[in-house]
C-alpha cells in the first residue's frame, strides 16, 4: 500500500491536483502533515474534478510519524555529490523497479517536500532512500504535482507487469530495525576518530538496507554475519582482559635464578670442606708423654 505524504501543503490548489494525478495511476492514500491550506476548499476540490473522494479521506496529522511506515522515500531536486549519503538518489524508473518487488501488504510513504523549502536533511535522514525527477540544472525544481505525476507513473507502469519474482517478499521494518540494531552496538563497541564518523557510518547503513530491500532469507543471513561479528568482538575483549590479569602487578620484583656456574661452585666448595683432613690432638700444656 501506497501513501502519498505531502509535508506542510501552502496551497489547497496543489493538494487537488495531487489528489487528481493520484487517481489517474489508482492511488487513493493521501496524508497531509501539519497543511497550511484547506483541503476540502472549493479551491482544491476544482483542481481535484473526479478525485474528491481522495481529498475526502485524507489522513491530517500535525507531526510526521515515521514509524508508520516499512519503507520511506523522499523526494528532492536539491541533489548533493557522491559523498551526500543522505541525498544520494534514484531515479523514478529505478524507484518503481524496488517498490515492484514488495508485497503489497508493505507500508510505503512517498513524502513530497515543501512547495517552497522541499525537505530537510533531518526529514530525508529518516527515510530509507530518495527519489529525484531528472530535470534541466538551470531550473531542476519541479511544481509537487508535475513531480508525483511522472513518479506514480513509473510506479504504476510498473506495477501493471506481472512478475515471476512476486512470491519472494523483501523485509519490512521490524526486520529492517533489527539490523540496524546490531549495526549499532558494533559501532557503539568501536572506537572513533570523531562522532561525526561514527555517525556517517550509521547514515550509509542505514540507507544501504533501505535501497538493497533484502529478501527475509538475505537479511537473517545478514543478521547472522553480525551476531558472529558481535561475538568475535566480545571474546577477543575478554581474552585481552585475562592477558591483563596474568601480568605481574610490579615491575622490578621478579627472582632471578642462580646460574649453572654459580651451582657448580658451591657444590665444589662444599666437597671440599668434607674432604679436607681434620687437626690432630695436641697435648694441652703442662702435660707430657711417658
Amino acid at each position: 500500500m501506497i501513501k502519498v505524504v505531502l509535508l506542510e501543503p501552502e496551497t489547497a490548489g496543489n493538494v487537488g491536483a495531487v489528489a487528481r494525478v493520484m487517481m489517474n495511476f489508482g492511488f487513493t492514500k493521501l496524508v497531509l502533515i501539519n497543511p497550511h491550506c484547506d483541503h476540502l476548499s472549493d479551491e482544491a476540490r476544482n483542481r481535484a474534478k473526479h478525485a474528491k473522494e481522495v481529498l475526502e479521506g485524507a489522513e491530517v496529522n500535525d507531526f510526521f510519524v515515521v514509524d508508520d511506515y516499512d519503507y520511506l522515500i523522499a523526494t528532492t531536486a536539491r541533489l548533493g555529490t557522491d559523498y551526500n549519503i543522505t541525498r544520494s538518489p534514484l531515479k523514478p524508473e529505478e524507484l518503481a523497479g524496488k517498490l515492484k518487488k514488495l508485497s503489497p501488504e508493505k507500508k510505503i510513504g512517498l513524502v513530497i517536500g515543501r512547495e517552497g523549502h522541499g525537505m530537510f536533511n533531518e526529514e530525508i535522514g529518516k527515510c530509507d532512500f530518495v527519489v529525484t525527477v531528472p530535470s534541466a540544472k538551470e531550473y531542476p525544481t519541479l511544481n509537487i504535482s508535475h513531480a508525483v505525476v511522472i513518479i506514480l507513473y513509473e510506479i504504476h507502469k510498473a506495477l501493471a507487469q506481472e512478475h515471476i519474482v512476486s512470491h519472494i517478499a523483501p523485509i519490512g521494518k521490524p526486520e529492517k530495525d533489527q539490523i540496524m540494531k546490531m549495526f549499532n552496538q558494533i559501532f557503539n563497541s568501536m572506537q572513533w576518530e570523531t562522532p561525526e564518523k561514527k555517525e556517517t557510518q550509521q547514515i550509509l547503513w542505514k540507507k544501504t538496507i533501505g535501497k538493497a530491500m533484502l529478501t527475509r532469507r538475505e537479511a537473517y543471513g545478514v543478521m547472522g554475519f553480525l551476531r558472529k561479528v558481535m561475538h568475535q568482538g566480545e571474546r577477543m575483549k575478554k581474552e585481552s582482559k585475562t592477558a591483563k590479569s596474568r601480568t605481574p602487578h610490579q615491575k622490578g620484583t621478579t627472582t632471578k635464578k642462580p646460574s649453572a656456574n654459580k651451582k657448580s661452585s658451591g657444590r665444589a666448595a662444599t666437597r671440599a670442606k668434607n674432604t679436607a683432613p681434620k687437626p690432630r690432638n695436641r697435648p694441652k700444656p703442662g702435660t707430657a708423654k711417658r
